[in-house]
């Protein structure tokens, strides 16, 4: 379809966002939908975020996803937010709707979808989280539902922010813990990297923890998606786990945050064969 007067515009808000899938994924379900949209990236250094909402606004930008390390800051210049958004504390999603800037979070849900791809229901699991920035805020919340939680960061005290947080806004006190990162990962049935440690361009470190000692069996995911095989778990696959790039999370977080947008579901196949047709 052709862009004119009426093309309704989405986008992506991040820094860096030279490395996303999002407008490819997005404006592939686009076209096979036949709608008039078309979805762009833009890098927004911190100091202009807060012209984001009005830009959005005055230029009647339908809606945009936000992507590290915007997802917490972006929230005090929204004119509403959703209940699990905030009780997640971050946002990935923005809907601009009569004037007003509304705030989602799709993270989580897309997270458990493709890790159910793999494990199938996901219900009372022993699940051990590495990091506690927005993407580890939205996976833990949707997860703690139904399984027990550990939550470790390198600053073991917004780890232990994070663990008390989720347990008053779901009440569950006792299945969602905090440490460092000496924890023993021996137990745990999933383990996943929220972090960006071993994303592009930064690919030649150290994984984030070490995973010798990892349970058999045990699956292992890394919400990054580019490279599709991130360092940690290349140290995954060494130790025989079963393991997860951020492929997954990424089109389907991104089919809810679309759905929300256009008011149509997109066909996840044809965002997943987006992407990997662009693969190199």
């Amino acid at each position: 379809m052709m862009i004119d007067s009426k093309t309704k515009l989405l986008g992506l808000i991040g820094h860096p966002v030279d490395h996303s899938f999002s407008p490819i994924m997005h404006n592939a379900a686009i076209e096979d939908l036949g709608i008039n949209y078309r979805y762009l990236a833009f890098d927004v250094s911190e100091e202009n975020l807060k012209d984001v909402v009005a830009g959005a606004k005055a230029f009647q930008i339908a809606g945009f996803n936000i992507t590290i390390p915007h997802k917490m800051n972006i929230m005090k210049y929204l004119d509403e937010i959703d209940d699990d958004a905030k009780a997640i504390g971050a946002v990935n999603t923005v809907k601009i709707e009569n004037g007003k800037a509304i705030g989602y979070n799709t993270d989580g849900i897309g997270a458990k979808k493709a890790l159910e791809e793999k494990t199938g229901i996901l219900i009372n699991k022993n699940i051990l989280i590495i990091g506690s920035g927005g993407g580890s805020r939205a996976v833990s919340y949707e997860l703690a539902k139904e399984n027990k939680l550990t939550i470790i960061n390198r600053n073991i005290e917004k780890a232990k922010i994070l663990s008390e947080e989720l347990s008053k806004n779901l009440k569950k006190q006792n299945s969602i813990t905090y440490g460092d990162l000496n924890v023993d990962i021996k137990d745990f049935d999933i383990i996943i990297n929220t972090t960006p440690v071993g994303m592009y361009p930064n690919m030649n470190v150290k994984p984030v923890i070490p995973l010798n000692d990892i349970k058999y069996g045990a699956v292992v995911m890394d919400l990054i998606y580019n490279p599709l095989e991130p360092v940690f778990l290349k140290e995954a696959i060494k130790y025989g786990a079963e393991t997860i790039n951020g492929i997954g999370m990424l089109v389907y977080q991104g089919a809810v945050s679309f759905e929300i947008w256009a008011g149509k579901k997109p066909d996840v196949y044809v965002m997943k064969k987006s992407i990997n047709s662009n693969i190199r």
